[in-house]
């Protein structure tokens, strides 16, 4: 394409747009995911932690962390010509869940992001997707000096079903997070696959 034009006798490609949540616990690193990988700079809604917020935000383990996501973090990613990611990444405390159901709407799947620190966090996100049938997959994310466990033991912890799929990976690294993408697609996809064969036989 030159100068607005397309190439003479070929169409200009329509990119299928795709949304893909990225959730799960305050501080398991939603913001970072979403920065390592966006090929635009990211929108961020983030503020300062406040001593009025010290009692409620629970930072044992992120003791480092000064800042909170409040709405959502948005970024894209081009995964082929015709093939882009919008990312919405939630809020981790409590008292933003309300805004969930928003971003939520119409997205494909999502990334529950995992601290093996603090595993009970991403509980209420793998609830959230398991009870409204959005398909997602669990990224523990490896942090320097954090214990690392078996597999089958990470999901019996969180009490996941076979069929969701569970990866390491690093939310600093682009390339780590477009593999955990390119899962979330791959794995809405095949559901989405067998619920029309369902209904077709």
């Amino acid at each position: 394409m030159m100068f607005g034009r397309t190439e003479r006798g070929k169409p200009p490609v329509e990119p299928v747009t795709l949304k893909i949540l990225v959730a799960g616990g305050f501080g398991v690193g939603k913001t970072t995911l979403v920065g390592a990988v966006s090929e635009i700079r990211p929108l961020r809604t983030e503020e300062l932690l406040t001593e009025a917020g010290r009692p409620i935000d629970d930072t044992s383990g992120v003791e480092g962390k000064h800042t909170t996501t409040v709405a959502m973090d948005f970024g894209r990613i081009t995964l082929r010509e015709n093939l882009v990611l919008y990312l919405f990444g939630t809020p981790g405390q409590e008292r933003f869940w309300f805004m969930w159901d928003e971003l939520s709407e119409g997205a494909l799947g999502a990334v529950v992001l995992a601290d093996t620190r603090r595993l009970e966090d991403c509980f209420a996100a793998v609830d959230y997707f398991e009870r409204r049938s959005i398909p997602f997959v669990v990224g523990v994310n490896c942090f320097e000096g954090s214990a690392r466990y078996p597999e089958q033991a990470v999901r019996q912890a969180l009490d996941l079903d076979e069929d969701v799929p569970l990866v390491l990976c690093d939310a600093r690294d682009r390339t780590s997070v477009k593999e955990v993408l390119i899962g979330v697609v791959q794995h809405a996809m095949a559901l989405a696959a067998e619920r029309r064969q369902s209904v077709t036989t």
